[in-house]
C-alpha cells in the first residue's frame, strides 16, 4: 500500500576562448569542431570592432582549444554534434518564426549540454516528478535554448512540431519560457533578473524540505537548482537583492551559470556594464569559478560543475565567458545576433562554417540516439525514489504525510475550520492584528505555509510564533526575514510557490510598497504561483507617515491586473474569509490590504460570504428595491454602515454592500449580482479611502464615489479622514442628493 500511495503521489504532479593582453584587451577565438576546423575571418577586440588582420590571430588560444576538446572524457566528436544541434534548432526556430534571440542559445549551447546532458536529474515522461533537478533559464529571452534542450531529451510538451511553430499563436514554445504552456519550465521568465530570483525560491524550499523531513538513513529530499543568467540580468537590482539572500542563507544547491558574453542590446556591456561580477559575488558570499572557455571547453564546464557540487555551504557563480552567436562567422560577438533571426545567408553560412549539413530542425540519428537514454533513466530515477519514499512512509509515517501533503497540493481535511471566527461582542482590532491570528491559525494545519516580511514583521504582524527562522544554519524554520528587499522578496515567494503545489508562501511589506516589487507580483498573477502578498498600512488611516507611506491608487491598480484577487477585508471575518480564498485559490495570487487602525467586528459579515466578493451586510428594504445603496470596503464599511443608520432615522431604506473583493463578484452569476446590485436601482454611493478610479463600474452613472484622488498628508488619521471628507456626513449628503 505504501509504494503504490507513493507512485501516485510522484505520477499525480505530471566559443570563445578568453584572455587579455597587458592593456586588458579581450580577443575571441571563433568556432572549433572535431569535425572541421574552420574559422571566422573576424577577431572582436574589447569594443567589439571587427579586424581581419592577420597579426591579431592567436594560433596559441587555438591549439589550447583544440588540447582541451582531445582531452575530453567522453567522445568529442558527439558533443561537439550533440552541441552544434541545440544551436541549430535555436537557428532554425528563430528564422522560420521571423523573430526571436538566437545569440544566447549558439553561445549557451556547451554549457547548457553538458548540465543537461551529464549532471542533471530528471523525468521527460513525468516533468513533475518531485525530487528533479530544477532549472531556471533567467535569461528568458534566449527560450529557444530550454525548448532545444526539452526536445532532445524526450519532453513530450515540445516535439519537432512545437520548434517549428515557435512564438506562434497556441503553441507550447512562446517567446519567453511559461510554466503554465510548457510542461519542464519550472518558472516563467523572461523580465530580467526575475529568473535568477525564482531559482532563489525553488532553492530554498529544497533547503527548508530537506532539513525537515530528511533522515540519516532517509535523504528523501535531494535535488539541485540550476540557472543561467546573463549581463541584463546581473544589471537588474532585483538580482543582487536576491543573490545576497542566497549567500546569507547558504543555499549550497544553487548553482548559477552566467553567461559572460559582453553583449547587450545596445552594443559591447562597456558602455554601461564594467564591474566585477566576480568581486561582487564573492562580497555577497558565493563561491565562484571562471571558465574561461565557454565555447568548446567541455571538461572546463564539467569540472567547474563537479566543483560547485562539492561546495554545499553556499552558493556557487560559475562564470562562463562565451562567445554571443557562436558560429555566425559575420554576427558572433555583437549585438546584431542577440534579438534578431540571422537571416537567409547568414544560416547558410554559419551552417557551412560549423560544417552542419543537416535540413532544417533535423536532429542527427547519432545524437538522437545519444539524448534517447534520458527516458528510461528517468524512469530509473522517478522508480528509486518512489522505493525510497515507500520506505520512508513506512518508517515515519507522520512526516510523510506532511510531505505529501506539500507534494501533492492536498491539505488535510477541515484545515479551514482552524480560522478564527469572531462576533460583534468581540473587540475592535486593526486588520493587520487579526491577519496574524489567521496566519498562525494557518500555519499549524497546513504543513507548507510559510513566510515572511521586508524588514517590518512586528509592523506587519506577520510573525509565525511557534516556528523559528529560516536561516542557514536552521533552514526548518518557517519564518523567513527577507530585509528590506520588496522585490526580491516577491520574486523568492514565486519560487517557493512554483516548487510544489502544496506550499503558501506569504510576504509582507506596508501597501504603497508594492510599488518596489509590482514586477514580481505581475509575475505571480502571469505564472500561477498563488503567493499571498500581506500588505499592511492600506490607506491614509496609517496617518502621521505622510504621504509617502499612504497608498493612493494601489487598489485601482491591482483590481486592473489579471489573476490576481484584491482583498480589503473590513473585520475579523473578513479577514478570515479572505485568507480561506486564498489558500485555496492556488493558481491566483491574494493581495490582503490590512488596516493599522482598529476596526470594529461588524454585524453581517461572515468568513462564508467572502466567497461571493461584495454582499449585503443590512438591509431594511423589501423587494429588492432600496432607496439607496452604500458599498463599502476595509475601514470604510464601518463607516457606510453607521451612514446607513442615520439615513434610516430618516425614513430612507438602506442596503449596506461590503465589496471585499471584486474580482471573486465578477465571478458570480448574474442573479447573484442582481440580487445584490439590483439595475433598478441608481442611487449607489460607494465610499473608500482610495482612489475613485474604477468605482464607476460599480456605482454606476448616476451614483457617487467618495474616496481620494490626491496624496495625503502628515497628520493622525481621524484628521486626515475629517479632511478628506472620507466621512459619514459626506456619505450622508451623497445618498440624500441621490435619492
Amino acid at each position: 500500500m505504501a509504494s503504490t500511495s507513493s507512485l501516485a503521489l510522484s505520477q499525480a504532479l505530471l566559443t570563445r576562448t578568453i584572455s587579455r593582453d597587458g592593456s586588458g584587451n579581450r580577443f575571441s577565438v571563433p568556432a572549433f569542431s572535431g569535425l572541421k576546423s574552420t574559422f571566422p575571418r573576424t577577431i572582436s577586440t574589447r569594443r567589439g570592432c571587427v579586424s581581419t588582420s592577420s597579426h591579431s590571430f592567436r594560433p596559441d588560444l587555438v591549439r589550447a582549444a583544440a588540447v582541451e576538446a582531445i582531452e575530453t572524457t567522453t567522445d568529442s566528436s558527439l558533443v561537439d554534434k550533440s552541441v552544434n544541434t541545440i544551436r541549430f534548432l535555436a537557428i532554425d526556430a528563430v528564422e522560420k518564426a521571423k523573430s526571436g534571440h538566437p545569440g544566447l542559445p549558439m553561445g549557451c549551447a556547451p554549457m547548457s549540454h553538458i548540465l543537461y546532458d551529464e549532471f542533471m536529474r530528471y523525468n521527460p515522461k513525468n516533468p513533475y516528478w518531485f525530487n528533479r533537478d530544477r532549472f531556471v533559464l533567467s535569461a528568458g529571452h534566449g527560450c529557444m535554448l530550454h525548448y532545444a534542450l526539452l526536445h532532445l531529451a524526450g519532453y513530450d510538451s515540445v516535439r519537432e512540431e512545437d520548434l517549428k511553430s515557435f512564438r506562434q499563436w497556441g503553441s507550447k514554445t512562446p517567446g519567453h519560457p511559461e510554466n503554465f504552456e510548457t510542461p519542464g519550465v519550472e518558472v516563467t521568465t523572461g523580465p530580467l533578473g526575475q529568473g535568477i530570483a525564482n531559482a532563489v525560491g525553488l532553492a530554498l524550499a529544497e533547503k527548508h524540505l530537506a532539513a525537515r523531513f530528511n533522515k540519516p538513513d532517509n535523504e528523501i529530499v535531494d535535488h539541485y537548482t540550476y540557472s543561467i543568467l546573463g549581463d541584463g540580468c546581473q544589471m537588474e537590482g532585483i538580482s543582487n537583492e536576491v543573490c545576497s539572500l542566497a549567500a546569507h542563507w547558504g543555499l549550497g544547491k544553487l548553482i548559477a551559470f552566467y553567461d559572460d558574453n559582453h553583449i547587450s542590446i545596445d552594443g559591447d556591456t562597456d558602455i554601461a556594464f564594467t564591474e566585477s561580477v566576480d568581486k561582487r559575488f564573492e562580497a555577497l558570499g558565493w563561491h565562484v569559478i571562471w571558465v574561461k572557455n565557454g565555447n568548446n571547453g567541455y571538461d572546463e564546464i564539467r569540472a567547474a560543475i563537479r566543483e560547485a557540487k562539492a561546495v554545499k555551504d553556499k552558493p556557487t557563480l560559475i562564470k562562463v565567458t562565451t562567445t554571443i552567436g557562436y558560429g555566425s562567422p559575420n554576427k558572433a560577438n555583437s549585438y546584431s545576433v542577440h534579438g534578431a533571426a540571422l537571416g537567409e545567408k547568414e544560416v547558410e553560412a554559419t551552417r557551412n562554417n560549423l560544417g552542419w549539413p543537416y535540413e532544417p530542425f533535423q536532429v542527427p540519428e547519432d545524437v538522437k540516439s545519444h539524448w534517447s537514454r534520458h527516458t528510461s533513466e528517468g524512469a530509473a530515477f522517478e522508480a528509486d525514489w518512489n522505493a525510497k519514499f515507500a520506505a520512508y512512509e513506512k518508517k515515519y509515517p507522520e512526516e510523510a504525510a506532511e510531505l505529501s501533503s506539500i507534494i501533492s497540493g492536498e491539505f488535510p481535511a477541515g484545515w479551514e475550520k482552524a480560522l478564527p471566527t469572531y462576533t460583534p461582542e468581540c473587540p475592535g482590532d486593526a486588520t493587520r492584528n487579526l491577519s496574524q491570528q489567521c496566519l498562525n491559525a494557518l500555519a499549524k494545519v497546513i504543513p507548507g505555509f510559510l513566510g515572511g516580511s521586508a524588514d517590518l514583521a512586528s509592523s506587519n504582524m506577520t510573525l509565525l510564533k511557534a516556528f523559528g527562522n529560516f536561516q542557514k544554519a536552521t533552514p526548518e524554520g518557517r519564518n523567513l526575514r527577507f530585509g528590506v528587499r520588496e522585490h526580491g522578496m516577491g520574486a523568492i515567494c514565486n519560487g517557493i510557490a512554483l516548487h510544489s503545489p502544496g506550499f503558501i508562501p506569504y510576504c509582507a511589506t506596508f501597501f504603497v510598497f508594492t510599488d518596489y516589487m509590482r514586477a514580481a507580483m505581475r509575475i505571480s498573477a502571469l505564472s500561477e504561483a498563488g503567493v499571498i502578498y500581506v500588505m499592511t498600512h492600506d490607506s491614509i488611516g496609517l496617518g502621521e507617515d505622510g504621504p509617502t507611506h499612504q497608498p493612493i491608487e494601489h487598489l485601482s491598480s491591482f483590481r486592473a491586473m489579471p489573476n490576481i484577487m484584491m482583498f480589503r477585508p473590513a473585520d475579523g471575518n473578513e479577514t478570515a474569509g479572505a485568507y480561506k480564498i486564498a489558500v485555496t485559490k492556488r493558481k491566483t495570487p491574494s493581495v490582503l490590504a490590512l488596516s493599522r487602525q482598529k476596526l470594529p467586528q461588524l454585524p453581517g459579515t461572515s468568513i462564508e460570504s467572502v466567497e461571493k466578493g461584495g454582499y449585503t451586510i443590512s438591509d431594511n428594504s423589501t423587494g429588492n428595491k432600496p432607496d439607496v445603496i452604500l458599498i463599502g470596503t476595509g475601514s470604510e464599511l464601518e463607516i457606510a454602515a453607521q451612514a446607513a443608520e442615520e439615513l434610516r432615522k430618516e425614513g430612507k431604506t438602506v442596503r449596506v454592500v461590503s465589496f471585499v473583493c471584486w474580482e471573486l463578484f465578477d465571478e458570480q452569476s448574474d442573479a447573484y449580482k442582481e440580487s445584490v446590485l439590483p439595475s433598478d436601482v441608481s442611487a449607489r454611493v460607494s465610499i473608500e479611502a482610495g482612489s475613485t478610479f474604477g468605482w464607476g463600474k460599480i456605482v454606476g452613472g448616476k451614483g457617487r464615489s467618495i474616496g481620494i484622488d490626491t496624496f495625503g498628508a502628515s497628520a493622525p488619521a481621524g484628521k486626515l479622514y475629517k479632511e478628506f471628507g472620507i466621512t459619514i456626513e459626506a456619505v450622508v449628503d451623497a445618498a440624500r442628493s441621490l435619492i
